[in-house]
């Protein structure tokens, strides 16, 4: 009925009800059907105006249907063609014109390419004046698949290119609130990949690029650039030929006078691409080379700038040369023959350091493009005919006074001794000599480090040159240093300690480490024999040391073992006689045994084993722990000891032994979780007594830590139930009174977080208890203190580098399950702990991902605001810490409490603790991202306020306080 009826309007709703159907069920019909329906719906294409968008919406359900009879694509097509005037349909009508194109294109595309040049055409009337982004997305898609999958374009190539490069350059800004999500760039990107998808386009583009590279907009000039870059991709020389000078010209003019680096950068990007598409094309025997005239041309626009006395335009001409000479080994070849002779020449004759260092600057850009073509060609190779000045040059640059030349020299001479087969034996041992003099020798500590590192890239590349000359040498300064009078001289001192860097940076080949790691273990004995002032220290750099060669040997499997049963059992060893000496002689061997050296034993030992096969781990474990448990040193060399090794024996003679358990939990904790630790009870419950009864605080802390570390990666099950029983039956009495109520904390501490990062159901009851610390007065400042422990990244131990079991989101969860109830707390406590539920707050909140604290902040904002009024600095600090970040990423919220953080921060600009100080200034400056219009009623008090820390008698406090003022 509706169907046949005579008002428009109900004839409407009736294809539309059909249409709808049809959309549910076109997989259902069969061919006759769909037969039908298409012969219906092209009929209908020729009523009232009204029904169209329905009719479209029942042909874009026929166009997804398999049995489609062949021809009824081009039929439906045709029809729309010659029916439908698309551009005068509402936007979602004109997307579903689109939808039944790119439907019929992707399962019939062999029938719609027998429609010839007439489907190109079609399509070109169907988009010409499209205005909605949503739909010129679709568009260009199309036009994409018209080119990519070889439609007849026929004589209608300009009309396709007028029709899309209309859009060109887009200017175009997503409205606020857009719920379709189209950026500027997606259709900048989609019209990129027409324009640059076809030859054939190329000589109606290439006009239209040059104009827009040369109009004053700058985002306009960006996508012309970017398109040319994409063109060169697939162009050749027949294509560019006859626009090469003015392009040339306008990227030249483009880079001599831009003043943005970001159209200097697509220029020269563009530049090296034209330069690589001259470099691709095949020519035929009678072809010009055009690749030589553009060079050429380059060549005479530049070269004549690097001359110039005031070296004005020197750097624009020399990025120019680099960008085409790093498109390919020909225009590289053509390029550095002209450049490199004139580079070296213009070196000579200038005696400034500062103009040589430019010069050489741009030398080493070309350098380092030789080092893409890898080994340095005996034929044609303009580098390898200037051998003997270049190296005269970079040597000469060496031994300049100027520091920064030096620098420049010292990168030059890593590429030259990166290009394979360019330095000979003789250049080599000098390269060695200059490293070693300038990583020792020289004053200045830039240069210093530089060589060192150096010495480190190019050691891999010629290991038995610097294995048998720099590790050496570098050993005898090493000795040379210890036996020379004026001990205690400073500059000696710098000089074992540039010495012990040195061996360091250059361990990055097995076969040096070979030789470096016993070089280094040497002097460290040498050093723990000695007893003079400051052997602590120089055992910390030789430490040092062996953490970097530890961490260069990770990656190689047989170096990591090696430097493993190197340094393991010699650092015990060593460490086991000291504290053997400590128990029977006390005044030899100390410095092994304080705090901060065995601190610096630690990350040697740990990165020692992170790495370590489970088989050859299995193997190392079956003798430490035996070691720690029943005193077995037959594995340690020079194993002859004056009494036993029994640090979990009490008495106090050996409490410089049980110091050493910091060793212990070096090892057990970064070993591979699916290493079995021999008598692991046994060892936990050893630990767990020691971190409740030992006297030595470090000693104590560090049992909890290795317990807590050995705790987490322990297997679920009854055996972990009932050691987890045992240390919270040993943590509770310990916690309620006596003198030890403080190691009994660290213990929880480190218990709780081990269990927090693995999601042990445990750890909820052990937060509980942490939280109801917080309200004792004597215990509460370091419970608080103890969220920061949960909450941070521990450098030792319980971190996913050393394989702990580390759970995502375990901070999230956390700050889920507890802050509520610290804010409850909060609330509930008496004047004298408040500030421990503060700072217990600020201290989870600073750790807490920034996205999770925006969604929070509604709630904790006025708890925060509280935390600044407190008189603790660190939550003073941690709080200004925490609420910098959000009032960049939160503006909107933080703007309701303007009038109360302007107050705080500028009150607190005159704490008398620096750190707060500065904090505070930060904070002042990060509020400047907040609306102007919130702003505006404080800015004279701002500035008025901020003029005092412009006098503060600490220099970073000024330096912040200048920041600050100036942006207000």
């Amino acid at each position: 009925f509706c169907l046949e009826n005579t008002d428009p309007r109900t004839r409407g709703r009736g294809i539309q009800l059909l249409s709808q159907v049809l959309l549910e069920c076109h997989s259902l019909l069969q061919e006759k059907e769909a037969l039908h329906l298409v012969l219906f719906y092209e009929n209908r294409l020729q009523d009232h105006h009204l029904v169209i968008p329905s009719v479209l919406q029942g042909l874009r359900a026929l166009s997804m249907c398999e049995v489609l009879a062949p021809g009824l694509a081009v039929s439906v097509l045709k029809a729309i063609f010659q029916e439908v005037h698309v551009q005068s349909l509402l936007q979602l009508d004109r997307h579903t014109v689109y939808s039944i194109i790119t439907n019929f294109m992707g399962t019939r595309e062999e029938e719609l390419k027998g429609l010839g040049a007439d489907f190109t055409f079609g399509f070109i009337q169907v988009m010409d004046g499209e205005k909605d982004p949503r739909n010129l997305l679709v568009a260009f898609q199309i036009v994409r698949d018209l080119i990519a999958k070889n439609y007849a374009l026929g004589p209608f190539v300009e009309e396709l290119f007028e029709v899309t490069s209309c859009y060109f350059p887009i200017d175009f800004t997503p409205p606020p609130n857009d719920p379709h999500g189209i950026q500027r760039e997606d259709l900048i990107l989609s019209l990129r990949a027409v324009l640059a998808s076809t030859p054939q386009f190329a000589e109606f583009l290439l006009p239209l690029l040059i104009e827009k590279m040369d109009s004053d907009l700058q985002s306009a000039k960006l996508d012309a650039l970017q398109t040319l870059t994409a063109c060169c991709a697939i162009y050749g020389q027949k294509e560019l030929q006859e626009f090469l000078p003015s392009l040339w010209s306008s990227l030249r003019r483009e880079v001599f006078q831009t003043a943005s680096e970001k159209v200097e950068a697509e220029c020269l990007a563009a530049l090296h691409a034209l330069s690589a598409c001259l470099s691709r094309s095949v020519l035929s025997s009678d072809a010009e080379d055009l690749l030589d005239s553009f060079l050429s041309s380059i060549l005479q626009d530049c070269r004549h700038h690097l001359c110039e006395p005031d070296m004005k335009l020197v750097w624009p001409s020399a990025k120019l040369l680099q960008a085409a000479a790093g498109a390919s080994l020909r225009s590289y070849h053509h390029l550095t023959h002209s450049v490199l002779p004139l580079l070296l020449e213009q070196y000579n004759k200038h005696s400034q350091s500062s103009q040589r260092r430019t010069i050489l600057e741009m030398l080493l850009g070309f350098l380092e493009l030789q080092q893409k073509w890898g080994h340095v060609e005996e034929d044609g190779s303009a580098v390898l005919s200037l051998r003997a000045p270049v190296c005269s040059v970079v040597f000469s640059a060496l031994t300049d006074p100027s520091v920064q030349l030096q620098l420049v020299g010292i990168r030059a001479l890593t590429v030259l001794g990166s290009l394979q087969g360019f330095l000979s034996p003789s250049d080599l041992e000098l390269v060695v000599d200059h490293l070693i003099r300038l990583t020792l020798h020289e004053e200045d500590s830039q240069s210093s480090e530089a060589a060192m590192e150096a010495a480190g890239s190019l050691a891999p590349i010629y290991p038995q040159v610097f294995s048998g000359r720099m590790v050496p040498r570098l050993g005898e300064e090493l000795q040379s240093g210890r036996e020379r009078e004026e001990e205690r001289s400073l500059d000696l001192r710098s000089l074992r300690q540039r010495c012990l860097q040195a061996l360091a940076a250059v361990s990055t080949h097995a076969s040096i480490v070979r030789e470096t790691v016993p070089v280094l273990l040497q002097h460290l004995r040498k050093v723990q024999k000695g007893s003079e002032a400051g052997s602590a220290q120089e055992v910390i750099s030789v430490c040092q040391s062996l953490h970097r060669v530890a961490l260069q040997c990770q990656q190689d499997a047989e170096g990591c073992w090696y430097f493993h049963q190197a340094v393991v059992p010699c650092l015990l060893a060593m460490a086991v006689q000291a504290a053997m000496q400590e128990s029977t002689q006390p005044l030899l061997g100390k410095a092994l045994l304080e705090e901060d050296v065995l601190a610096a034993m630690v990350p040697v030992i740990s990165a020692a084993t992170t790495h370590l096969s489970p088989e050859l781990a299995a193997q190392s474990v079956a003798h430490v722990v035996p070691l720690f448990l029943d005193g077995e040193v037959s594995f340690l060399p020079q194993n002859s000891f004056p009494c036993s090794f029994q640090p979990f024996a009490e008495g106090e003679c050996l409490e410089a032994q049980r110091r050493l358990v910091a060793l212990l939990m070096a090892f057990v904790c970064s070993l591979p979780r699916d290493v079995a630790i021999p008598q692991q009870e046994r060892l936990l419950r050893e630990l767990l007594a020691l971190s409740c009864s030992c006297n030595c605080p470090f000693t104590a802390t560090t049992a909890a830590k290795c317990f807590a570390g050995l705790l987490n990666k322990h297997p679920a099950g009854q055996q972990l139930d009932e050691i987890l029983q045992l240390a919270v039956n040993r943590m509770e009495p310990g916690l309620a009174e006596g003198p030890r109520r403080e190691q009994a904390l660290t213990l929880l501490l480190w218990v709780t977080k081990a269990l927090v990062l693995r999601y042990h159901p445990l750890s909820s009851q052990l937060t509980d208890k942490l939280l109801g610390l917080l309200g004792d007065v004597e215990l509460g400042p370091a419970a608080a203190d103890g969220f920061s422990l949960l909450m941070a990244e521990s450098p030792d131990v319980l971190h996913k580098g050393c394989h702990a079991d580390v759970r995502i989101m375990f901070r999230q969860r956390f700050f889920t399950d507890n802050v509520p109830k610290l804010v409850q707390g909060f609330h509930g406590a008496g004047p004298d702990v408040k500030a421990n539920y503060l700072k217990g707050l600020s201290h989870v909140l600073n750790h807490l991902p920034k996205p999770v604290l925006v969604t929070e902040l509604p709630t904790l904002l006025s708890l925060l605001l509280e935390a600044l009024s407190c008189s603790d600095r660190v939550v003073q600090l941690s709080t200004l810490s925490c609420l910098q970040p959000l009032l960049l990423e939160a503006p909107q919220i933080m703007s309701l409490h303007v009038d109360t953080l302007v107050t705080k921060f500028l009150s607190l600009t005159s704490s008398p603790a620096m750190a707060v100080r500065i904090a505070a200034l930060r904070c002042a400056h990060a509020l400047t991202s907040l609306p102007t219009i919130v702003l505006l009623p404080y800015k004279a008090r701002v500035i008025r306020a901020l003029a005092k820390p412009l006098d503060d008698k600490k220099r970073l406090v000024r330096k912040e306080a200048v920041a600050a003022r100036g942006e207000w």
